[in-house]
């Protein structure tokens, strides 16, 4: 019987599962956590793919979202202000009708000048003030795909945040021993470029747990654009809207980014909201334990035997990750 009404469903164009729509999992699973989302959302549109991803995602309780600065200028002619962030943020949440759901801040739209002054924004203070709260024990991640400035600011205003947060990054070179860098690519990796005073705070003198995607690790979320095209952007008007951000950055740079694109912030889901059930964790993907780097000023690491341990993920489940991006917005798309 299943067989014959998944049948006709196909026949009529749907789907057995498109017919429950993403209000479902709101009555099944309630947030364990809570997430502070800060990302560098007018650059690559990786980071307007995992904030939709996020929002879909119903265990991790959003606290609020970060629009971060990253390269003024130098990403395929679109401008890299925290302002200009801002306002890619917001189309997207006009787009899913999430106006006014969610705090959202502009971070500096400039770097530290040093490792003891902090940017001061309402991004850095509100990260302060969800961290230091008394009433509740909900774990506080803040993720982070894009440089360390806001949390590093946070950091300085009130260096107590260290035991209240875990920061999941994406950024950081290969480690040597672990991985081996592509054969083009620069000591300085891009996210830790934006920033180096900042990621000197979190890594140099920090105590802040620390969760991090490295180049080698984040490159594993390719995700070929046939798939992108097929499979995300029929998925209602947030799936257009994501592929065709997608799609003019790619007409920017002339095609000559090939057909298989990295989707390299949509970690900071797997990792947080698609944690085992038991014993949460990110069961399926592979970490090892690293003494914390010194990040040079030129971002580069040295080792530092006195460092904290921090983990740094090595293998990625990007099959969990992409399947549920991709039913999320089916789901999403069922409901609207």
């Amino acid at each position: 019987m299943q067989r014959i009404l998944s049948g006709l469903f196909l026949l009529l164009g749907l789907s057995v599962n498109a017919q429950i729509d993403s209000s479902y999992f709101r009555e099944t699973i309630k947030p364990r956590m809570r997430i502070i989302v800060d990302n560098d959302f007018g650059g690559d549109p990786d980071g307007l793919f995992q904030l939709a991803h996020q929002i879909l995602s119903p265990s991790a309780e959003i606290k609020g979202i970060v629009a971060s600065q990253h390269y003024s200028g130098k990403f395929y002619g679109a401008p890299g202000t925290a302002t200009y962030a801002m306002t890619q943020l917001n189309e997207l949440l006009n787009v899913m009708q999430l106006n006014g759901k969610f705090q959202v801040y502009e971070g500096s739209n400039t770097g530290l000048t040093d490792i003891k002054t902090p940017a001061v924004t309402d991004a850095a203070k509100a990260i302060v003030k969800e961290a230091m709260r008394e009433d509740t024990k909900s774990p506080l991640y803040v993720v982070c795909g894009a440089g360390l400035t806001t949390i590093a600011s946070a950091y300085l205003l009130e260096p107590k945040i260290a035991n209240k947060i875990i920061l999941v990054w994406i950024g950081g070179a290969e480690y040597q021993g672990l991985a081996v860098p592509p054969p083009t690519a620069r000591n300085r990796e891009y996210n830790l470029g934006i920033d180096i005073k900042a990621a000197q705070v979190i890594f140099n003198v920090s105590n802040i747990p620390v969760w991090q995607v490295p180049r080698d690790a984040y490159r594993q979320a390719l995700y070929s654009y046939s798939e992108i095209v097929t499979k995300i952007k029929s998925n209602g008007a947030t799936g257009k809207f994501l592929v065709d951000k997608l799609d003019d950055l790619l007409k920017r740079s002339k095609g000559v980014l090939g057909e298989a694109y990295v989707l390299g912030d949509s970690p900071l889901v797997l990792l947080t909201a698609l944690q085992a059930s038991w014993d949460p964790d990110p069961s399926s993907c592979k970490y090892v334990i690293k003494t914390a780097p010194l990040i040079t000023d030129s971002g580069i690491y040295k080792e530092n035997p006195d460092g904290r341990n921090i983990r740094v993920y090595t293998n990625l489940d990007t099959r969990l990750m992409f399947d549920d991006l991709v039913a999320k917005l089916t789901l999403f798309s069922a409901k609207k």
